[in-house]
């Protein structure tokens, strides 16, 4: 069975990743890698805190591996910090690595150029799969999480901190993805069929932050911290 490493961001859709993967038994998966922010100890993008995602791992019973980066860093530096990395994994007998895009097809084909330079294969378990029922899905099977990154070129500050549950398909403006796979929002999973045990955890204050505008990428969100 090939070996791979999944790109775990504590979110739905790397769990739902790690879910059918497990469930398919095409791959022995023998750790996540999350991308971490060493500037502030935290998830990149999610904002969540990296001890929450230890736990998450820890109730996986997978090892846990990071890439952290310094801050904010050029696309030149995270490509070459992350195929540093990737190449470490290939060298201990990794051939393919798990990623939980759903559509963005820009996104797999910058991810499949990554990891094909090195010799490595890019499997995307969820791809093109109708988003409301991925999201059915993910309740249906027992998965609980909660919205930790709004960004409000969609969603209110009401949603930071929401359960993403059956509730939400009925509630979200038309304009957002069920998944939220343009970056509408991300979330954290703290129980479902992929844990041994739930992971506890209390909602915080929440944070919006702004970030200078670069190209077309959004740059306000809402943070709900998680302690």
């Amino acid at each position: 069975m090939n070996k791979a490493i999944l790109s775990w961001s504590g979110g739905k859709d790397s769990a739902l990743a790690l879910f059918f993967c497990r469930q398919l038994k095409q791959f022995e998966i023998v750790g996540l890698l999350t991308n971490v922010n060493a500037e502030f100890g935290r998830v990149s993008m999610h904002g969540v805190r990296t001890e929450l995602i230890e736990a998450q791992a820890d109730a996986i019973g997978l090892p846990l591996y990071k890439l952290e980066f310094p801050g904010e860093v050029s696309m030149d530096v995270y490509n070459s910090l992350v195929s540093q990395r990737l190449t470490e994994f290939k060298n201990q007998g990794i051939t393919h690595v798990i990623y939980g895009d759903i559509f963005l097809e820009d996104l797999r084909q910058y991810r499949e150029q990554q990891v094909n330079a090195l010799g490595l294969q890019a499997v995307f378990p969820l791809w093109n799969q109708n988003t409301v029922v991925l999201l059915a899905k993910f309740v249906q099977s027992g998965f609980k999480a909660v919205l930790v990154c709004i960004n409000e070129n969609y969603l209110t500050e009401s949603w930071a901190g929401r359960e993403l549950d059956d509730t939400v398909l009925n509630d979200l403006p038309a304009t957002v993805d069920p998944c939220g796979e343009n970056g509408e929002f991300h979330s954290f999973v703290y129980d479902g069929p992929i844990f041994i045990k739930p992971i506890r955890f209390q909602l915080g204050e929440t944070v919006r932050r702004s970030y200078a505008k670069t190209g077309e990428w959004d740059t306000a969100f809402i943070f709900q911290d998680l302690s």
